[in-house]
This record gives structure tokens, C-alpha cells and sequence, in this order.
């Protein structure tokens, strides 16, 4: 299948239409008609040389879901060389669009802000809160212009991030990490927590805010950490009140449960992992992005 002869138009109609299962549906979204969808799809088939959706009912074919799978990795590959082409060329935006991850904002965050904000008046500014996961897409898309990550990692070793595009990541801070647990569990007044010797415990999974499951199986080498309950937030206080409630553990630099009524902050002892927060950013011209990645990686030398 040759896909590099896919144009990029074409294949963001197709993905339209296989997510929508409608072509009509499809053009109103695109702000297209309905023949100009139909026309895009035959176009692609014919580039292909085969069908991609079934007509009745609008379904992919096998060829169609195979071209799905490579789909979004190849629009966010042209979405980022689209962006980072208009970073190098263009001069700085009067706008600066901040991504973070709920545990990443801060006090650190907050005043680097605040510095940006005196050296250029007018900025148009704005913070988002977005799970990791999602974030390196977006600063490699453009949708935001850098941002704050976080994760557990051993001391002073980079986050695992997706290859998205040319991207640059700094070190912002690394803080100790503990086990969230109600205050009358029995290991409470432990000093030290292996995480392996918890593996059979009940946790909370909550991808917004702490570790998944998968990664602390890849953290400690060791099956288990089944989930007991799912928090979807991203509202700490509203883990802590589950955790506190007695429906599972949680993984959470220590600062973060720190006079969390009812919840204990027991520091991990082994493996030997921190909470670390990176700054992803793609190229800066001098401007506010830039000002705030260098008060950030700054601020950062002196706590990792």
C-alpha cells in the first residue's frame, strides 16, 4: 500500500468518515458537501487501488482498517512539521498556550508565569490541563506551545515519552515519591515502602494523576498492582478522599498528599524512583514561550 501518495486532505476525510460511519455527517463536520466527501474517498481508493469503505452501511474494509491504524501517527507527523516549520519561520505570537498535567502546576509554574506576564503586558495567555499522555502530541501539533509533564523515573533519568516529532525536553524539578494509604492501614508508620512487596494490594487506577498499573509492573519488574477502582478526574483532593475511604493506593509525589486528612504518605523505598517534571517544547522563537522555558529549566537546575 503506498501511502506516501496519500494526500493529507484526503486522509483526514477518510478518518472523518470511518469515525463517523456517514458520509453526510462526515461533510457537515468538514464543512464540505457531501459530493466533495464522496469524491475525496474515491480519489484515495483509486490512488490505492482498493476499496477502504463499505457504502451500506459506511464501515471500513479490511484495506480501510488497516489504513486507519496508520492514519493518526501519519496527520500528527504533517500536523508537526506544519507546526515546527511555522515556529522556526515565524516571529513570536503575542498568545502563549500552556499545557500541563494536573500535578504540574504549581507554585514554580505560577511564578514563572508571573515573570512572563511583567516582561510582556499584553501576553493573551492560557493554561491547560491535559493528561500526559496527549501532551507531546499536542506541543508537536502546535495546539499549545510547550509543556510541563510528569511521571515517576529513576533519579535524574528522562520521562518515557512518544516520538512525535522534533521535540526538546528539560528537567523542571524531581520530587520524592510516596505511597498514598489511609492513615489506619497497618504499614501507615512504616519509613519505607518497597513497591514489589505491594503488588497484591488493591490500587486506584487514575491515569490522570498517577502511575498505571502497566507502569508500575514495568517499574518494579513484578505482576499485579490490579486496579480496585477507576478515578477518571483530575482533581487530586478527589483521589486522596478514595484513598482515605480505604478503595486503594495511590502513587503520588510526597508534597501532593501531604496534609491530606486521613491519608498517610509512606516514601518508597525501593526501586529507587522520584516524581520527576519535564518542560517539552518545540523550537522558540524569542517571545513569551521562550522566556517562560528558560525561567522554568532555570528554576529546575537547582531541584533535580
Amino acid at each position: 500500500m503506498d501511502v506516501i501518495a496519500v494526500e493529507p486532505q484526503q486522509l483526514r476525510t477518510f478518518v472523518t468518515v470511518a469515525r463517523l460511519g456517514s458520509f453526510s455527517e462526515a461533510a457537515r463536520e468538514l464543512g464540505y458537501t457531501q459530493s466533495a466527501v464522496s469524491q475525496q474517498i474515491a480519489a484515495l481508493e483509486a490512488d490505492l487501488g482498493t476499496a477502504l469503505l463499505h457504502r451500506r452501511p459506511v464501515g471500513p474494509t479490511g484495506a480501510g482498517a488497516r489504513l486507519l491504524e496508520h492514519a493518526s501517527a501519519l496527520l500528527l507527523r504533517i500536523d508537526a512539521a506544519r507546526a515546527d516549520i511555522a515556529r522556526l519561520a515565524g516571529a513570536a505570537s503575542a498568545r502563549l498556550t500552556v499545557g500541563a498535567t494536573p500535578l504540574a502546576v504549581g507554585v514554580e509554574l505560577g511564578r514563572a508565569l508571573a515573570e512572563v506576564r511583567r516582561a510582556y503586558p499584553v501576553v493573551d495567555l492560557t493554561v491547560r490541563v491535559v493528561a500526559q499522555d496527549a501532551l507531546p502530541a499536542e506541543v508537536a501539533a502546535g495546539t499549545v506551545d510547550l509543556a510541563l509533564v510528569d511521571g515517576p523515573a529513576a533519579p535524574s533519568d528522562p520521562l518515557p515519552l512518544p516520538d512525535v516529532g522534533p521535540l526538546a525536553t528539560a528537567a523542571v524539578a524531581e520530587q520524592p515519591l510516596a505511597v498514598a494509604l489511609p492513615t489506619g492501614h497497618p504499614l501507615a508508620g512504616r519509613p519505607g515502602l518497597a513497591l514489589a512487596d505491594l503488588s497484591a494490594a488493591h490500587w486506584l487506577d487514575a491515569p490522570g494523576l498517577a502511575p498505571t498499573a502497566a507502569r508500575l509492573r514495568a517499574a518494579t519488574a513484578v505482576d499485579g498492582f490490579r486496579p480496585a477502582a477507576r478515578y477518571l478526574g483530575t482533581d487530586v483532593r478527589g483521589l486522596l478522599a478514595l484513598v482515605a475511604a480505604g478503595h486503594g493506593l495511590a502513587l503520588l509525589p510526597a508534597a501532593a498528599v501531604a496534609g491530606a486528612p486521613g491519608v498517610a504518605a509512606v516514601p518508597v523505598g525501593a526501586p529507587r524512583l522520584v516524581h520527576r517534571t519535564e518542560l517539552v517544547h518545540g523550537a522558540l522563537p524569542e517571545g513569551p514561550a521562550a522566556l517562560l522555558a528558560r525561567l522554568l529549566t532555570a528554576e529546575g537546575a537547582d531541584r533535580v
